[in-house]
């Protein structure tokens, strides 16, 4: 494994994530809290996406628009594929009022504000309204998105601080959107779940192992404890946890703090958790879990439409 490098064991965790996601969206009662894959993905972006920023930046060939480039490549085309599908498909399934609202979940999800368009309409995220919204799940790639416009700016502008006063700074940052998260899950639910500034802590988490804000584990059992406590957290949440239980906030802490400590061990040891994460199905499930993100939830509201003989969606 290449600890600096690509690193099959993250796009092995990409498969831990998606895959209860998926289950959790179909119904499947087991994997009730399947929809933590999602944090799971926010520490995954963080740590890769800071990475790529930190390197470019320290050798002086760092570019905002190579990097928006960059990310427009990887998100759009399949984003666009998915969206034209959704407008013919659902032409098909869907009164006139309620086709309505593909077009105005499309033109959110490409100026990726979807998070923001499905917090206005104030519908809670598992209620049963929204569970027809083919576009629902559009909210995370826009969290995602608003992130990257703002963080590499402000990685650009502390540029020249030193590491340690970089990473108090995101750490800092961090610590303000999890207290943040943590007082409005109880207030204003609906907003705590899809709004960005209550999920910054998530992608932060990986932005802070990026930075080297976690030491070297040097010593190879420590490492394999780590790793295997981090499978046991993210399963603890995607097998415990159902849509009673309040989100973000301490509930998203064990998918998260799971995550974290699967990458942070696997950037100095190679470990049996590593090796699992590594192997060429959970790989390759990896390598495709943004088409499947992106594809998985108008297929099951398009089942559940055609279940139900009836085009029930809120406008």
């Amino acid at each position: 494994m290449n600890f600096t490098g690509y690193r099959r064991d993250i796009d092995g965790l990409r498969t831990l994530a998606v895959v209860p996601v998926v289950l959790g969206h179909a119904g499947l009662g087991l994997f009730a809290g399947g929809f933590v894959g999602v944090d799971v993905f926010f520490v995954i972006s963080g740590f890769l996406i800071t990475g790529i920023l930190v390197r470019e930046l320290e050798q002086g060939r760092f570019s905002l628009i190579d990097f928006y480039e960059r990310r427009a490549r990887r998100i759009l085309p399949a984003l666009f594929v998915v969206l034209a599908a959704c407008i013919v498909v659902f032409w098909f399934l869907l009164l006139p009022q309620h086709y309505v609202v593909i077009g105005k979940a499309g033109i959110a999800s490409l100026l990726f504000s979807s998070n923001i368009y499905f917090f206005r309409i104030d519908s809670a995220y598992f209620a049963n309204a929204t569970s027809m919204q083919p576009l629902l799940h559009t909210w995370s790639l826009a969290v995602e998105e608003q992130f990257y416009i703002v963080f590499p700016v402000l990685l650009w502008l502390i540029a020249a601080w030193r590491r340690t006063s970089r990473t108090l700074l995101i750490a800092g940052l961090s610590l303000a959107s999890f207290a943040l998260a943590v007082w409005m899950v109880p207030r204003h639910p609906v907003a705590a779940f899809y709004l960005t500034p209550t999920r910054v802590w998530e992608l932060g988490l990986g932005a802070l192992l990026a930075l080297g804000a976690f030491p070297a584990l040097r010593h190879r059992l420590l490492a394999e404890l780590v790793a295997a406590a981090g499978l046991v957290a993210i399963a603890w949440a995607v097998f415990t946890l159902d849509k009673t239980d309040p989100f973000p906030g301490l509930n998203a802490l064990a998918p998260c703090l799971g995550a974290v400590a699967i990458i942070w061990a696997g950037q100095s040891q190679i470990t049996l958790t590593g090796r699992l994460l590594s192997t060429r199905g959970m790989v390759g499930i990896g390598l495709m879990s943004y088409s499947l993100y992106l594809v998985h939830w108008p297929v099951l509201v398009a089942a559940r439409i055609l279940t139900s003989a009836r085009g029930n969606l809120d406008p």
